[in-house]
């Protein structure tokens, strides 16, 4: 055996049954999906309801006013998965020439209402439901209303955030102290508190549904609900001037016309073979395609170059994901994206040749025949590489990061949904008092340079980081997978791949095994840093693999033992109707259920 073996026992048992299975970044999400499918409703029906729980339960980790991207298979056509699209555009004035040189920016900022798309979370779940579910709109929203009504222990991850943005809420963000700090004070963790506005907004939507003659009429009626009752509320908000991550005031340029004008939908994926199966991700107008091309390359190796608790194989991943992120950082967008020809096995056997015994510390983008390489972005030098689980977290200035949640679902007739939602973290901007929640800050992904395939322009999706996973054998569903971690997803996702599908682990113990990821690559995330050579590890690794590295030039930080990813995972062998799920310890919130 080339791998290293699986460690036994695991933090969690691989769950195992034939009914129904799911699994989330936080167990009310996991419960109500769960409950859902006890209840006879389906995997979309199941992840619906889930998701506007994540609203209530992880509003540091996402929100109405946020995104998402999912993937996922029918039981009627299981060879032919499809994505949920629920990015949304920049809005019709937000335009480089208005952010250079009205607000004299040269980067997007991380924070505040210039930084949102069009909310489109909402939208997606609506049109997924519509589609693909079974159950009413209310029925649906039940879950989160009685959370947001009614109340729900505070996280102390949430409680954490508030505390480290306290000064912000309470010196530039009023509505957003009233919100979270009503008594003066962040809440404490396992304290209850609720969201009257966001549940009043809810029941409107349900209301409107009700109201239909019939059950996808109702979901339309629903859709044009949440248009007319956020559109008008975001465009009056934003027209107030409020702090930004850059330390001064600006307005924003979301309106009502735009939400009016979006709408999230389904679109084809992007796949690759590797070893047997089929690997299914959204295009590159997300990230996604990192982790085929990484896959693609690693292919052409032995399997000891693919184990990353060698120091071998942990060099040879992370040179790899360099590889892909430098071409992500110069091709990817949400534009004629040359994928043919990055996905192929030719340019993976070109930059395998690449990848050597010393780590490299350069950005080295790839070339594609008849196209001119665009330039790279700019690079702003970073002295270490951060660490962490993916948690929100604060910079020097005191402006926030946020995070990501996850969630996966099976049924008993063979639906698979893996969706990574995201944006609107309470840190993001200030809070809309009549919605319950705030915007997003997907434009932040986007560059003011004309030349660049990410650059922000009206109407055009920012390349996001959101990229969940489904896997395929034989044409047909065998696991759904995705973790939060912006610029991290896909490299966690990586080495869990390709140890359930190379080393003999099961995803509970692929999940539980120590990883690591490379912050040679420019931040997706304001103000847009890179580490040259740097790579994050967890100290479980071992001390003889780090050392190892370190020999190798690889710029390390040690992140803790259990500290990186937050994975779960999903899975149906097709033979025998046998369903699994796996959840990740870290953090203490995520957790898998079913039967």
């Amino acid at each position: 055996m080339t791998f290293t073996p699986a460690p036994a026992p695991t933090t969690r048992p691989d769950l195992q049954g034939s009914f129904g299975m799911a699994a989330s970044t936080h167990w009310s999400a996991t419960g109500s999906a769960q409950s859902v499918l006890e209840r006879g409703g389906n995997a979309f029906d199941a992840a619906c309801a889930a998701a506007f729980v994540l609203h209530v339960v992880e509003p540091h980790l996402n929100g109405p006013g946020g995104d998402l991207v999912g993937l996922f298979a029918t039981a009627d056509a299981p060879g032919r998965p499809q994505v949920l699209r629920g990015q949304g555009p920049a809005p019709a004035a937000a335009t480089i020439a208005h952010y250079r040189d009205t607000e004299c920016l040269d980067l997007v900022p991380g924070s505040g209402a210039l930084a949102a798309a069009v909310p489109a979370a909402v939208d997606a779940w609506l049109v997924l439901l519509r589609d693909h579910g079974t159950w009413t709109v209310r029925d649906v929203l039940t879950y989160a209303v009685g959370y947001a009504r009614d109340g729900h222990p505070v996280l102390p991850a949430v409680a954490a955030t508030i505390g480290r943005v306290a000064d912000l809420f309470t010196e530039h963000w009023p509505t957003s102290a009233a919100r979270w700090m009503p008594h003066g004070r962040p809440p404490r963790p396992g304290e209850t508190v609720t969201n009257p506005a966001y549940a009043a907004v809810l029941d409107r939507l349900g209301d409107a549904a009700d109201a239909a003659p019939s059950r996808a009429a109702g979901v339309e009626a629903a859709r044009a609900a949440w248009r007319e009752i956020v559109g008008p509320a975001v465009e009056e908000f934003v027209a107030t001037p409020h702090r930004h991550s850059d330390g001064r005031d600006h307005a924003g340029v979301l309106t009502a016309a735009d939400l009016a004008g979006t709408g999230a939908g389904f679109e084809e994926p992007a796949t690759v073979s590797f070893r047997g199966r089929t690997v299914v991700k959204p295009g590159a107008w997300t990230q996604g395609p990192v982790l085929l091309q990484s896959l693609r390359l690693l292919d052409g190796f032995e399997d000891d170059r693919l184990d990353v608790a060698t120091e071998l194989g942990a060099h040879t991943v992370l040179e790899t994901l360099k590889l892909a992120l430098a071409d992500r950082d110069v091709w990817y967008g949400d534009t004629d994206v040359p994928l043919d020809h990055l996905l192929s096995t030719e340019y993976a056997a070109q930059r395998r040749d690449l990848i050597g015994d010393r780590a490299s510390h350069e950005l080295r983008p790839g070339s594609v025949p008849g196209r001119t390489t665009p330039p790279l972005p700019p690079l702003r030098t970073t002295g270490a590489a951060s660490s962490g689980t993916g948690e929100p977290t604060v910079q020097v200035n005191g402006t926030t990061r946020g995070d990501t949640c996850h969630v996966d679902v099976v049924d008993r007739w063979g639906n698979m949904v893996s969706v990574t939602p995201s944006g609107g973290w309470l840190q993001s901007s200030p809070e809309i008092p009549a919605l319950g929640f705030c915007l997003g800050t997907r434009l932040q992904m986007t560059w003011l340079d004309e030349t660049s395939p990410s650059r922000l322009a009206p109407g055009v999706r920012p390349r996001t980081t959101l990229s969940p996973t489904l896997v395929l054998d034989g044409g047909r569903p065998v696991m759904a997978c995705g973790t939060p971690g912006g610029d991290q997803q896909d490299q966690w996702q990586l080495p869990f791949l390709l140890r359930t599908l190379v080393g003999g682990y099961t995803p509970q113990q692929a999940i539980d095994a120590p990883t690591l990821h490379t912050t040679s690559m420019v931040d997706s995330f304001w103000p847009r840093t890179w580490t040259p050579g740097g790579a994050v590890v967890e100290s479980r690794l071992g001390t003889e693999v780090i050392d190892a590295l370190a020999r190798r030039g690889h710029v390390l930080t040690e992140a803790g033992p259990w500290s990186l990813g937050r994975l779960s995972a999903v899975t149906r062998d097709p033979a025998t109707g046998r369903l699994g799920a796996a959840a990740n310890p870290r953090g203490a919130q995520g957790y898998a259920a079913g039967r």
